[in-house]
């Protein structure tokens, strides 16, 4: 037994006749049926082993409760493997609803040619993008209805099905000019209609330079509003509620929304400077353009882009 260690025992004095060696006298022989605690002076009381009879008891108790946790414990990992083998909507209580994002395919950026660096790197000056601009366009989601008057010719779209975008006829004429001037190569563009009644266009335009879509860019998306009013819009602001954690980084981006009232449908755009690349985004939809599905589509685009 160590230092720490401490027992009921009484002490023995160090003097006593007991520490000394000196024998003690015998303990008093116990009559049968009699219990040593009752004879023996000081002696500790030492429980006995219960009878036979409250063994028993204890041993059916404790076979009926292992039993019990036995079955508990069946039924606990049965109904745990049922939960986890269902889908969240299927369990009471869990179910949570759709925040109205489209189930798009696999996005996957399209080969570069040998030797070439993406738009964003330090070797590329003019923020060329060299693969192919019609793999660069965002493919539609499931179950979507794509417009094939966006397919053009070779899936290249010619400039006056861009302008028709706009409104105003003054407006569709100087824009063009603008782009003949600033030396447009092509535009590929992609729309489609999901179930809920969302039109969604998205239009590249290639120049020869990041410089010159940037410079365009400024000219068409001033900060307050648009420049040129889309077509089916009475008054474009920014969009404020859009979230600034979604930018992806190297592309300008800014979103506009139609505000109230406006007419039968609502029109949600973003313009999308990315390298010599200018993108415009637009969804329109009766009684109003959801934000998800916008900001999703936009973000996806700004990715492709990257």
């Amino acid at each position: 037994m160590t230092e720490q260690q401490t027992t009921d025992h009484p002490a023995v004095p160090e003097n006593s006749p007991s520490a000394a060696g000196t024998p003690q006298p015998a303990a008093p022989p116990v009559p049968e049926g009699t219990s040593a605690e009752a004879v023996v002076p000081g002696a500790f009381a030492v429980a006995g082993p219960p009878p036979a009879k409250k063994d028993r008891r204890v041993l059916r108790a404790t076979l009926r409760w292992t039993a019990a946790v036995a079955v508990f414990a069946a039924v606990g990992a049965s109904m745990a493997f049922g939960i986890t083998g269902m889908d969240r909507t299927d369990v009471p209580g869990l179910a949570t609803e759709s925040d109205g994002r489209w189930d798009f395919p696999e996005i996957v950026r399209p080969p570069l040619p040998s030797d070439r660096p993406r738009p964003f790197a330090e070797a590329n000056v003019a923020g060329s993008h060299y693969a192919d601009l019609r793999a660069l366009v965002l493919p539609a989601p499931a179950a979507a209805r794509e417009d094939k008057a966006l397919h053009g010719k070779d899936g290249w779209l010619p400039t006056e099905d861009l302008l028709a975008e706009y409104s105003d006829t003054q407006d569709r004429k100087e824009f063009g000019q603008r782009l003949s001037d600033d030396g447009l190569r092509h535009i590929a563009a992609r729309g489609w209609t999901t179930q809920d009644g969302t039109h969604t266009r998205i239009y590249l335009l290639q120049f020869d330079s990041g410089a010159v879509a940037d410079e365009l860019r400024t000219q068409l998306a001033p900060y307050s509003e648009p420049e040129y009013p889309l077509r089916g819009t009475e008054t474009s602001v920014a969009d404020e509620d859009f979230s600034t954690a979604t930018r992806v980084v190297g592309i300008e981006r800014f979103v506009y929304t139609e505000s109230k009232p406006y007419g039968a449908e609502q029109v949600r755009q973003a313009y999308l400077a990315a390298g010599d690349v200018l993108a415009l985004v637009v969804q329109s939809r009766k009684g109003g353009a959801n934000a998800v599905p916008f900001q999703q589509t936009v973000v996806l685009q700004s990715e492709l882009l990257d």
